[in-house]
């Protein structure tokens, strides 16, 4: 019995999913003219797909997530803020990330003393804590853009990816609850089922994470926490961060999250080259 080989498999995943892993065959002839099938299906069905972009355009199917969400969280009371992309080697210090931690070996560097951001939450916190000097009541603040990380290769992983990280400030009740009505309204939006899972994390030590057909799609906290004086932060408040192409595979059924983001090889899932 013989199975696709590697090439053949990678060649089906960039057209299609993983659904021909496992398959085999009595002989490699038999799995040969299985594959030229599948390969061709695949090929045709991805021409269509660009025929029906090219008759119908529509925005990629990133930004239109990130505008359905934005929206539906100013309308939830959240303001939207835009911070750099460039941040300081020194605000992930105060995040506890610093250069011998794993995800300091996963910074994309620029010079010595300032980096790409790998998250949004450096910036979030000082915006948060000036916002409070404008309100006594809840600080609500969302922001959606990209962060950078040196990951492996993986079809759950990219270097650029998009996050929308929300956090409210002074919740009116307890912030544990806020955060899990907070992800179900953002989870409603989108029409996915989930499931919360409590796990540990390099940053937070303990995080709610949201998981969809096993896989995260989020991960949230809740303060206070060690990390709030740093921040001058000393009041509950609560704050998830979504991975938007992870969630956008998940809404559209595909198994790669390359296939959703920034690309020059795929476009709405379809296979440029």
């Amino acid at each position: 019995m013989v199975g696709f080989t590697d090439a053949q498999i990678q060649r089906l995943r960039e057209l299609g999913d993983g659904s021909h892993d496992g398959v085999v065959f009595v002989s490699a002839a038999e799995r040969d003219r299985e594959f030229a099938r599948a390969f061709s299906a695949l090929e045709a069905a991805n021409a269509r797909r660009f025929g029906e972009m090219l008759e119908r355009p529509r925005r990629h199917g990133l930004p239109a997530l990130e505008a359905k969400l934005a929206d539906a969280l100013v309308s939830m009371g959240f303001v939207e803020v835009r911070t750099p992309t460039m941040i300081s080697m020194a605000s992930l210090e105060k995040m506890g990330v610093g250069e011998g931690t794993p995800l300091g070996r996963q910074v994309f560097r620029v010079g010595d003393k300032r980096c790409l951001r790998p998250m949004l939450a450096p910036s979030l916190y000082m915006v948060m804590r000036k916002f409070r000097d404008f309100t006594d009541g809840p600080v609500r603040i969302f922001e959606i853009g990209s962060c950078f990380r040196k990951e492996s290769r993986s079809n759950v992983h990219l270097d650029e990816f998009t996050m929308l990280n929300l956090v409210e400030l002074g919740p009116e009740g307890d912030a544990s609850e806020r955060l899990l009505e907070l992800i179900a309204a953002t989870m409603g939006v989108l029409g996915l089922g989930y499931e919360t899972v409590e796990t540990e994390s390099e940053v937070y030590r303990s995080t709610v994470d949201v998981e969809v057909g096993g896989e995260e799609m989020a991960s949230g906290a809740v303060g206070p926490h060690f990390l709030d004086p740093a921040h001058g932060i000393d009041e509950p408040w609560c704050g998830v961060g979504f991975g938007l192409e992870r969630l956008l595979a998940a809404i559209e059924g595909r198994d790669n999250v390359k296939k959703m983001g920034r690309s020059i090889s795929y476009l709405n899932g379809a296979k440029i080259d």
